[in-house]
């Protein structure tokens, strides 16, 4: 599935802030802060973390939210929320059709472009043949944020706490967050959704593996002559994928994965001249292109965390995984991990047990870990395997490719695993119906 998706990085506290060890406050100040006491404690205010906190204030645990909500800064960044993830945001109160503005994916579309000799025709997935209206919406990402703040502010149960959190310290019952302020929070359970320089994650000594690609992806929102037509286009280029996802009306968004060399050249462009280079790339297939707006340019790279839990402790998004914006998996990827985590935290609770236990979070990352897997090996693989001439490579890609185009069973098992993926499947992505959010349903995890 390869629609493409710029995520949204959750908030996390600034570089220069000085460590926590040397910032204890005075003795008398700490002793007149008490220690709030919640079930659950979410670290991180973006997107990720504000989701999970009204999925589990919707069942019924006391939840504190950290962290300062704030407009994303990147600009031009969209984000392509599949069919799962617009079926848990409804779960949870947290979709709204109107102020978010979206825009359906009713087709996609990949077209190679690498100059191959083995050339492949466009091969092109169409949400009815799932008998779906469509297999996701593009949204803008400050929408997004800006819905996610104002339905999180008022969820029953949630309690948002616009400070940064700077230690962890896990006891056997309890982990305490300490914030900035010097006053401290605690839970039976932590959820870490700080982002890829998370500090709960540092905290508990939980590592990471990085990779670094030699290719910058820029970012633009545009206006065109032509109708998209509901239709997300991935041009495969030697260079990286070239995306254009729908915005409402005559109105795309961008995501141009290019080497550096070519992406400095872009960025000096004037408005104009990149709006006529994005017209070459895309063959003119939407006519003229126009730019709203600024640019936003960011290196490629991936992450991902050597496990998903800790003592009392759960990493869900970008503080468990950094996908490159290719394949529309990104924030996809973090929503199945708060889903996936209120399941197994839900049903615990039901049974009178500690569902900050061992068993519960261990329960999390063994649902959790086909799926991330799968996804970064995938992601990583295509990837490569553009930026690559060598002809066995482009033989299997283009055997892939075909087979997506002309094997019914196929494109229809590719069609759904890249929608709301089989194994192990979260409830709320799954179950609940289309714009008919049950909240008695919800409570008792169907």
């Amino acid at each position: 599935m390869n629609a493409d998706i710029a995520e949204t990085k959750d908030q996390v506290a600034p570089k220069e802030m000085v460590a926590p060890k040397e910032m204890a406050a005075p003795k008398e100040r700490a002793e007149t802060r008490a220690t709030r006491s919640f079930d659950i404690v979410v670290v991180g205010a973006g997107p990720i973390g504000l989701a999970a906190g009204m999925a589990f204030a919707h069942a019924g645990l006391s939840v504190a939210a950290i962290g300062p909500t704030q407009p994303p800064a990147a600009p031009g960044r969209t984000t392509a929320l599949l069919d799962g993830s617009v079926r848990f945001l409804e779960a949870i109160g947290a979709w709204d059709e109107d102020a978010l503005g979206q825009a359906p994916l009713a087709e996609l579309a990949i077209i190679d472009d690498t100059g191959s000799l083995f050339r492949i025709p466009p091969v092109i997935f169409h949400a009815g043949e799932l008998e779906l209206p469509a297999f996701g919406y593009n949204v803008e990402n400050t929408d997004l944020v800006a819905v996610l703040a104002d339905r999180a502010s008022r969820t029953p149960g949630l309690t948002l706490l616009p400070q940064f959190a700077v230690d962890l310290h896990v006891g056997d019952d309890v982990a305490r967050v300490t914030l900035d302020d010097g006053s401290s929070v605690e839970a039976k359970l932590v959820v870490a959704a700080d982002g890829r320089l998370s500090r709960m994650r540092d905290a508990a000594g939980i590592a990471c593996h990085e990779r670094s690609y030699p290719q910058i992806a820029i970012t633009a929102i545009l206006s065109h002559d032509r109708s998209h037509r509901d239709r997300s286009t991935e041009f495969h280029t030697r260079q990286g994928p070239f995306t254009l996802v729908p915005l409402p009306g005559r109105r795309s968004s961008l995501v141009w994965v290019c080497a550096e060399k070519e992406a400095e050249a872009l960025q000096a462009l004037d408005a104009a001249a990149f709006g006529r280079a994005v017209e070459r790339q895309a063959q003119s297939m939407l006519g003229a292109m126009r730019l709203e707006g600024q640019r936003g340019a960011f290196p490629l790279a991936m992450l991902t965390a050597d496990r998903l839990v800790s003592p009392r402790l759960a990493l869900v998004g970008e503080t468990a995984h950094v996908l490159p914006p290719i394949g529309a998996q990104g924030l996809n990827l973090g929503l199945r991990d708060v889903a996936a985590l209120r399941d197994a935290v839900v049903e615990a609770h039901k049974q009178g047990a500690d569902f900050g236990a061992a068993a519960v979070l261990a329960r999390y990352a063994r649902d959790r870990k086909t799926d991330i897997a799968l996804r970064v090996g995938a992601i990583d693989l295509m990837n490569r395997s553009l930026m690559t001439d060598l002809l066995p490579v482009d033989g299997l890609r283009g055997a892939a490719l075909l087979a997506l185009a002309s094997v019914t069973p196929i494109r229809r098992l590719a069609m759904r695993e890249g929608l709301r993926p089989s194994l192990f499947p979260p409830r709320l992505a799954h179950g609940v119906a289309k714009s008919r959010w049950d909240k008695t349903a919800l409570e008792n995890g169907l």
